[in-house]
């Protein structure tokens, strides 16, 4: 065995290169040898410091994997085009590998995925991150099963996070052992007390120096939601301050420049993001990247994108009339967001499925009950947080059963996420009042049951170095631009130092 794969990983070569039609096939090997400069540009483990980054590609590698396990698909003809964002790392020389054990810079990459079959799926992956693609020229077919020689993974697993390869593969290579980096970041890490007397005065100082530019961000947020009668201004992605002024700052240029344009706003939920148009939930996305003239067009477009959100409402009404009374929801995540297009086409894909098969569900008995669609899963799943995550090709009878042999469960989930949300908001609460904090936030990967107990032994912490700071609980220590401290959830107290 050369190495060892999580789901999306195993999938990927055992269950997709097989069906290759470019006149060959590519073994388990020789798909590890397409892909492995990919996965070490992008792995999410080497963005440890980066939880957001790290997420972004956790996302985008889901949406790639649901992309290719519908290629695969017997009788596919086309998949639905994909756009994808991945963080790049900057792999750095290997006589610089052993200098620290901190990662080297990265950049952005997004490109939409149209391709038909695996093959070039995975050469236009690997050019638009602008990897080689040499090693692809070589690679010749195998006549053994790739099945025999890597166990399959079981369609609709989640994605996993790590890679696992042979050490000698690394020691050849020189690319950094992402296990073997994290156990060093975990024998160097510091107990909570050290690191706060090491970087208070870091963060008190670049706090206070923020405060005119976050005043400056409140005024523009509030005068253009009044001006505008907008609902809210949001962002994507946690910019800085700075950052943030300057996007509101190009749209109250743009405000004076055209103001008829801008009057259509009016009611709406304005998202800055990745890419311009309307997201799943109705909300107009401003593209970070794209000119005024790009937004200018697309306040233009608003009355026929708000058609399309009607059109949506109407296809959740009945797909909810139809399963029972269940909520078609939609879930805003770091990743790739949903444009409002490819939304109502899943929804129509998915209504019309049902019509053609007549379902004995009672028209109440799945109320209360949530479910999201998704284009790029094979097999319905029901979510820790307890709503359904349903394929939108699901066949309906399958689709019927699963449901009602999950609705206790789902409903004790949706219970205990409620009592969670309950008990973190409390918590939360007395953290923020007792240790004088400025804020207490969390990271979205952040869960509930790993969010209350840190509160909890903040409390009992008590450090006077936190007063009047704001802290962001992730998964990592850091001092951001605008003085927000990050701490990791699980971090380490004193009785914990020697351990």
């Amino acid at each position: 065995k050369i190495c060892q794969f999580g789901p999306v990983s195993q999938l990927i070569i055992c269950n997709l290169f097989p069906h290759l039609v470019h006149q060959r096939a590519l073994s388990g090997a020789d798909a590890i040898n397409a892909l492995r400069p990919f996965y070490f540009a992008v792995h999410p483990d080497f963005f440890g410091q980066h939880p957001r980054e790290r997420e972004v590609n956790e996302n985008s590698l889901k949406r790639l994997n649901g992309y290719l396990e519908n290629l695969q698909k017997p009788g596919t003809r086309s998949v639905q085009p994909t756009k994808l964002t991945f963080y790049v790392r900057e792999i750095k020389e290997k006589e610089d590998i052993q200098k620290d054990v901190l990662p080297p810079g990265f950049r952005s990459v997004s490109f939409t995925l149209q391709t038909k079959d695996v093959l070039t799926t995975v050469m236009d992956v690997l050019k638009s991150c602008s990897l080689s693609t040499e090693h692809m020229k070589g690679l010749k077919a195998s006549s053994e099963s790739p099945k025999s020689q890597q166990p399959v993974a079981g369609h609709g697993n989640p994605f996993y996070r790590p890679i696992k390869w042979d050490k000698s593969y690394y020691s050849f290579t020189g690319f950094r052992d992402p296990e073997q980096e994290l156990k060093q970041a975990k024998k160097v890490e510091p107990t909570l007390s050290l690191w706060l007397r090491n970087h208070e005065k870091e963060a008190t100082k670049k706090q206070n120096a923020s405060v005119p530019r976050r005043e400056e961000l409140k005024r523009l947020k509030k005068e253009l939601c009044q001006k505008f009668a907008l609902e809210d201004i949001r962002w994507q992605r946690s910019w800085g301050v700075t950052h943030r002024c300057c996007q509101l700052q190009s749209l109250s240029r743009l405000s004076q420049q055209n103001p008829e344009a801008v009057l259509n706003l009016r009611g709406h939920t304005i998202i800055f993001t990745d890419q311009s148009g309307m997201n799943a939930s109705g909300h107009v996305m401003l593209g970070t990247m794209d000119v005024h003239h790009q937004w200018t067009k697309l306040f233009v477009s608003l009355p026929s994108y708000r058609s399309l959100l009607q059109q949506t409402e109407w296809l959740k009404e009945r797909i909810s009339h139809v399963l029972g009374g269940i909520q078609v929801t939609n879930i805003e995540r770091l990743g790739p967001v949903q444009p409002i297009e490819e939304h109502c086409s899943i929804l129509n894909t998915f209504h019309k499925r049902l019509l053609a098969r007549r379902l004995a569900l009672h028209p109440r008995s799945l109320q209360g009950l949530a479910m999201t669609l998704e284009n790029d899963r094979s097999s319905p799943s029901l979510h820790e947080m307890g709503h359904f995550v349903i394929p939108a090709t699901c066949e309906p009878s399958r689709l019927q059963t699963f449901l009602q042999s999950m609705a206790w469960e789902a409903r004790q989930r949706i219970k205990h996420r409620k009592q969670l949300q309950k008990e973190e908001e409390e918590v939360l609460l007395h953290c923020l009042e007792a240790l004088a904090l400025r804020n207490l936030s969390k990271e979205p990967s952040v869960r509930h049951n790993q969010m209350i107990p840190c509160c909890r032994r903040l409390l009992e912490e008590r450090s006077p170095l936190m007063e009047g700071l704001r802290v962001e609980v992730s998964h990592f220590y850091s001092v951001m631009q605008d003085g927000d401290l990050c701490i990791p959830w699980d971090w380490k107290g004193a009785s914990l130092k020697h351990s």
